[in-house]
């Protein structure tokens, strides 16, 4: 079961310099990710970004993932 520590190290690994916040019970988490990447970017195309860094574990260990995507400036 993955807890929220973990999932917010890997969105950290994958978004270097980024601010992040999960939470949850080890099925369903929410997340809050403040990065520079996402400047221009549609709220989806942000999404991508942050699902990427999740890789395979989306849709198996983690069975839902709220995310909340912001730019510093937002």
């Amino acid at each position: 079961m993955m807890q929220p520590e973990e999932i917010k190290q890997m969105i950290e690994r994958g978004l270097p310099g980024a601010r992040v916040s999960v939470t949850g019970d080890g099925h369903h988490f929410e997340a809050e990710v403040v990065a520079s990447e996402f400047a221009g970017k549609s709220m989806l195309q942000q999404h991508q970004i942050v699902y990427r860094t999740l890789g395979g574990k989306m849709g198996n260990e983690i069975h839902a993932l709220s995310l909340r995507t912001l730019t510093p400036g937002e």
